[in-house]
């Protein structure tokens, strides 16, 4: 299995990041791919990488939520990470309206100027969207030339966004969310295209049932996959196969 969307370069895991590799290895999780957020988090998640070279694959980009009035600076930044050595992906980026709508406009530049990145570098994205799906969507339109691709991390939506999603040929990214009671989810995931469906944690945050509330890690990626299984009526071991080569191809892994 692959864990598509986990932070454990982050502090939480300062204490026991060895063992938490070595508990999703235990799990059949063998690949952890981490979005970067900031400029502060590259770093670590590069030393992660390097600490973990068998397991673990960086992305390149900045947050929405970090996105603020120094925003071309930050870009020139990141896009120079890119000139310097490979990375899996643009991510994570995207639009995020739910705290704060202050920088909305320059949310959108650095969302439209990380997807023309991934054209001409031709990457996959990562895309975080909170409260912001229409804008998400009408950008991405804008900017599909049938050349972009990528997944909508930590879906938790309504079966319509999630064919809107598949209509422009992006993932949709499960997660923790897809546990909870009440998410709706389970409403939403017989139904979805299993084509366009990856695995993800987004640990630190975001525990899957029975674990909300606690530290997430990539070894909750089966409880994910057994969620999704019980309420397609399929077995577990076809939710892994199908995930896994979905992420494969997605990420050229």
């Amino acid at each position: 299995m692959i864990d598509t969307h986990a932070h454990i370069y982050a502090s939480e895991f300062d204490e026991d990041r060895e063992q938490v590799v070595q508990r999703a290895l235990a799990q059949g999780i063998d690949t952890i791919l981490l979005p970067n957020i900031d400029l502060e988090s590259i770093e670590p998640m590069l030393a992660t990488e390097a600490q973990f070279p068998e397991v673990c694959r960086s992305m390149m980009g900045l947050h929405p939520c970090y996105v603020d009035g120094n925003i071309e600076e930050t870009l020139k930044t990141i896009r120079a990470w890119f000139d310097k050595r490979d990375f899996i992906a643009v991510g994570e980026i995207g639009i995020d309206l739910y705290w704060d709508k202050t920088f909305k406009a320059e949310q959108e530049m650095a969302f439209v100027t990380q997807l023309q990145w991934a054209k001409e570098l031709d990457l996959p994205v990562v895309i975080h969207t909170r409260d912001s799906i229409e804008e998400t969507l009408t950008l991405l339109k804008q900017e599909q030339d049938g050349s972009l691709r990528g997944v909508f991390h930590c879906f938790g939506s309504s079966l319509e966004e999630a064919q809107a999603i598949n209509a422009l040929g992006f993932h949709l990214g499960l997660g923790g969310v897809s546990t909870f009671k009440n998410s709706g989810m389970d409403k939403v995931i017989p139904h979805l295209d299993m084509d366009y469906v990856i695995l993800e944690t987004d640990c630190p945050y975001l525990a899957p049932a029975p674990n909300r509330g606690k530290r997430n890690e990539p070894a909750y990626t089966e409880l994910v996959a057994k969620r999704i299984a019980d309420l397609r009526g399929i077995t577990l071991e076809e939710v892994e196969k199908i995930t896994t080569a979905n992420a494969k191809s997605l990420f050229n892994l």
